[in-house]
């Protein structure tokens, strides 16, 4: 069926995102911040919600489905 790597999905207009994530998922955000301060130079870990857009925008940027299928319209 899809090679997206999300399935189907349910269409509202959002107007705030708000996104409860689970304990383990958020002490991997922690320690990818971690990591991520070290390798760039920075002073401080970035806070979750400053990584996850990034996140996000480089999963959708990565996926070639989805590229090729909005490409095609």
């Amino acid at each position: 069926m899809s090679k997206l790597r999300l399935g189907a999905l349910d269409e509202e207009k959002p107007v705030k995102l708000s996104v409860e994530l689970g304990g383990a998922l958020m002490r991997d955000l922690r320690a990818y911040a971690e990591v991520h301060a070290k390798l760039t130079g920075l002073a401080a870990p970035l806070p979750a919600e400053r990584l996850v857009p990034a996140m996000v925008e480089r999963f959708i940027a990565g996926d070639r489905e989805f590229s090729k299928q909005r490409r095609r319209g």
